[in-house]
């Protein structure tokens, strides 16, 4: 998982939610369209086969993935 940047990061802990991208692209600031862009790279770099997958992922590693996200902030 430390293959995913910061706001794949931030995207993959909102995909455990199960909230639509429109959603999860206001909670960001960001389009929906950026949003279903850094899902898909989710997806490709978790070796995953859908966003349904990564969400469970985030369910499951929520506690894991929240502590990478500290790291990479304060690597920042």
């Amino acid at each position: 998982m430390s293959s995913l940047t910061g706001r794949e990061v931030e995207v993959l802990l909102l995909l455990a939610s199960g909230e639509q991208n429109r959603l999860l692209a206001r909670r960001l600031g960001i389009s929906e369209r950026t949003v279903r862009a850094h899902t898909a790279s989710i997806v490709r770099k978790l070796q995953l086969k859908s966003r349904f997958e990564a969400a469970i992922v985030a369910h499951l590693h929520a506690d894991d993935i929240k502590d990478l996200e500290t790291t990479q902030r304060s690597a920042a």
